[in-house]
């Protein structure tokens, strides 16, 4: 497991800023862990099964 930040979060899911925001507020997406005072990032583990949940609740 590994970190990623906001940018490569943005391009493996496809979603905008806002929309991940909106969706954490909802909590239908992986919440943010804080790295330091002003640093934020995704576990790239809970970002990989979010999206394999989509997968599969799409089919």
């Amino acid at each position: 497991m590994y970190f990623i930040k906001l940018p490569a979060v943005m391009a493996k899911t496809g979603l905008g800023k806002s929309s991940i925001y909106a969706m954490m507020a909802e909590n239908r997406f992986p919440k943010n862990i804080k790295l330091g005072p002003r640093a934020v990032a995704w576990s790239s583990q809970l970002i990989d099964e979010w999206m394999a949940e989509r997968i599969q609740s799409s089919l």
